[in-house]
């Protein structure tokens, strides 16, 4: 019986039993019992919440008898430690508790949801020492923990195991909805928000409560958090974590290793695949620039689900998920739109975003969330940029660097969608590649702002002409942009898919860009420029590079020369087997 790929599977229980893949990080549960009330932060679709039930599997005293089924063939199971099962876990999602702008509201839904699962502990305990535990469901659940660590102590029961899922939820929607007032009334001093982390510290120093583990996407409540829960420790920069969650390179390849035999999938197309997947969304890098990238998990899992159910290679690489992204960026930057064309243009189509890496590691100031400088941290712990360097930030890979091209469009309200698909049905027919070019120039180019042109690179040229062919041509085609070759990086180079009549045509691309001030410099205009040899040789290059690879491939490889907003010059260097 072949696996199921775990695409949306939150649940450790129902990933092991029921789909079989599972990527064993099991061996940071014994990391992690060196620290008592740890706080891990990542963006969305990391496997948050699925460690969330790892931990809870693992050290709940109702799933002992499951452990061999469920740890047996992992790290830990082979070498468990010594408080495996010995706990009583509550474990709790911030999410399910609603937004509203009535802070007694608020309050009363945080206290029912909270209550409602700590009752389940309290009734494991009443079974312990067979007597009844004081629990009011009409008080706050800080005064019924503390009900609860007291009666913990008093008998010398288990103590509690403590999981806090997207602690930071409601507090992040109120921030991004620009609700300063309702935030800073449910952080106060005396608020019910900081009461029940005053209380939880509490139950922890008083071993009722053995360990807490809290995880979220943003650090936007963590000054209050901190405040009322000094004994936080954060882990998210950590290092020794940084693969806790996601993906790193050798865990994808071992992944695509049991998947391609388990699923009998042609493994001609395999380097075609890898090729892809690291493309498109590999690259986070959150703690250092030199450590490994890794592998967005849920996002990997929805193309190897429609790979391994169809037999193909997904016609659209960007999860419809992801389009929440989109709204993070307009609710990051769209107070200001001058400042949010400048953040967007600049994120795409320069080569980093500059940040101050001491800013990841002081507090989150909740009023400088808005503020242009602190953009970069914003967009980091969102996922959105990852370190490029100490000093700068960039796009991880490509399937971000959609997203924020869509808003580009938005932003300049460029129009996409009329007029095109008689140009891509007459490529699909013609395969003319300059003529490609030269539609998308008129089509395209053609809408955009003088202005625009001001601060332009070759990023803007082929990262847009990118986005315009994988709306039309994606049933036909796959992309590569920066791929690696001996000596340098290609541009971009399109890929014919298996199973389509364009299977094995390659277009490899490399972009110049020149702008008007250059070409007036340099005496030289549209119709008199010519191609440089060191470009040339650049391409020349790589294309000789791609032939030995793909030494059956029918290759094409063009010089694009973008000059300025006059025009632009496409120069074919090789077609097929001749040198142009």
């Amino acid at each position: 019986m072949k696996k199921r790929i775990p695409y949306g599977v939150a649940n450790y229980k129902q990933l092991v039993l029921e789909y079989g893949y599972y990527v064993d990080k099991t061996e940071y549960i014994r990391m992690l019992e060196d620290f008592h009330s740890p706080v891990f932060l990542r963006p969305r679709r990391f496997g948050k919440s699925l460690w969330c039930t790892t931990l809870e599997y693992y050290y709940d005293q109702q799933h002992a008898s499951e452990f061999e089924s469920l740890f047996g063939n992992t790290a830990i199971g082979k070498d468990p430690t010594p408080n495996r099962n010995q706990y009583v876990v509550w474990s709790l999602d911030f999410s399910e508790v609603p937004l509203c702008e009535d802070l007694h509201q608020l309050r009363a839904d945080f206290d029912t949801i909270l209550n409602a699962s700590l009752l389940t502990c309290v009734h494991r305990y009443e079974a312990m020492i067979d007597s009844p535990i004081a629990f009011d469901e009409t008080k706050s659940v800080s005064v019924n923990l503390s009900t609860l660590s007291q009666r913990i102590r008093e008998y010398d029961l288990a103590p509690l195991y403590v999981i806090i899922d997207e602690y930071d939820n409601f507090t992040n929607q109120l921030i991004t909805a620009q609700n300063q007032q309702l935030y800073d009334d449910l952080n106060r001093e005396n608020g019910f928000f900081k009461g029940f982390f005053k209380t939880l510290k509490r139950a922890v120093k008083s071993q009722a409560v053995a360990q807490c583990f809290i995880t979220g996407v943003l650090p936007i409540a963590i000054d209050e958090l901190a405040s009322g829960y000094n004994i936080a420790q954060f882990l998210t920069l950590d290092a020794s974590f940084e693969a806790m969650m996601g993906f790193t390179q050798q865990e994808v390849d071992d992944l695509l290793e049991a998947i391609y035999l388990d699923h009998s999938l042609d493994a001609e197309t395999r380097p075609q695949i890898e090729e892809l997947l690291r493309n498109h969304y590999n690259g986070y890098q959150f703690t250092s620039p030199q450590g490994s990238r890794l592998y967005n998990s849920t996002i990997l899992f929805y193309f190897l689900d429609h790979l391994c159910r169809h037999y193909e290679i997904p016609k659209f690489l960007t999860d419809r998920n992801l389009k929440t992204d989109l709204k993070w960026i307009k609710r990051l930057t769209g107070s200001n739109p001058q400042i949010t064309e400048r953040f967007v243009d600049q994120v795409l189509w320069q080569d980093g975003v500059p940040f101050d890496e001491t800013q990841l590691l002081e507090k989150f100031d909740t009023h400088r969330f808005f503020d242009p400088e602190f953009f970069p941290m914003s967009f980091f712990y969102l996922g959105m940029l990852t370190r490029a360097d100490e000093f700068s930030m960039r796009l991880p890979n490509l399937n971000m660097r959609t997203i924020f091209t869509e808003y580009f469009n938005e932003l300049h309200e460029v129009q996409v969608l009329p007029d095109y698909a008689e140009t891509m049905r007459g490529f699909l027919d013609s395969y003319d590649f300059p003529q490609l070019f030269a539609d998308y120039w008129r089509l395209y180019i053609g809408q955009l702002p003088e202005a625009v042109f001001q601060n332009l690179n070759e990023n803007f040229y082929r990262t847009t002409f990118y986005d315009l062919c994988r709306r039309y041509l994606s049933s036909y085609f796959l992309w590569h942009l920066e791929r690696s070759y001996p000596g340098g990086r290609s541009d971009w180079e399109m890929v014919g898919k298996p199973g389509t009549r364009f299977a094995g045509k390659r277009i490899l691309a490399e972009f110049k860009y020149w702008s008007n001030h250059r070409l007036s410099k340099a005496g030289l205009s549209v119709d008199t420029f010519k191609a440089l040899p060191e470009d040339r040789k650049q391409l020349q290059k790589y294309t000789t590079a791609l032939q030995q690879e793909t030494p059956e491939a029918e290759i094409e490889s063009y010089l694009i020369y973008c000059l300025g907003n006059q025009g632009f010059q496409v120069s074919r260097l090789f077609n097929g087997k001749t040198n142009g």
